[in-house]
């Protein structure tokens, strides 16, 4: 598996120049690290905010399981989405509203073949709420399918 969280992982994240705001690291309750995160606050309604982890070293040909934790925080908060660089048009994880502050755990298979992806995206985009925020971190990759709960 490879660790792409943001404290101590090995992959290469980007900011997205062409989108409105950027993703900025935020510290764990734990003391251990940090996570990157979106504040209710930042930019106007629909606005967006874009993470790009670049997957330079990926074999082709096998699948992948990316796993994450991430949080909607707060009333009208926004939208948190996910797209794989091969298919831009519509996200393969979309999220628009938590039920509490708890995070939570999402998982994308990743399917490499002929089109093999080269970046995937977390996509933030602003909603109505003043309060909260939008939060991704321990995102990790194993190779392989995504494991059954």
């Amino acid at each position: 598996s490879v660790d792409c969280s943001f404290s101590r992982g090995v992959c290469d994240w980007k900011q997205d120049a062409d989108d409105d705001f950027d993703w900025n690291p935020a510290d764990r309750d734990r003391g251990d690290g940090y996570y990157m995160a979106v504040p209710a606050f930042v930019g106007h309604k629909n606005d967006m905010g874009r993470l790009n982890l670049l997957l330079t070293d990926l074999r082709p040909k096998s699948s992948y399981c990316l796993i994450f934790s991430y949080r909607l925080a707060g009333e009208k908060v926004g939208k948190l989405r996910v797209f794989l660089a091969n298919k831009k048009t519509a996200p393969v994880w979309e999220e628009n509203k938590g039920k509490d502050e708890k995070w939570r755990t999402g998982k994308i298979e990743i399917f490499q073949g002929a089109e093999t992806s080269k970046s995937v995206t977390f996509e933030s985009e602003r909603g109505k709420g003043k309060t909260g925020e939008i939060g991704v971190d321990n995102v990790i990759l194993i190779s392989g399918p995504c494991p059954e709960d």
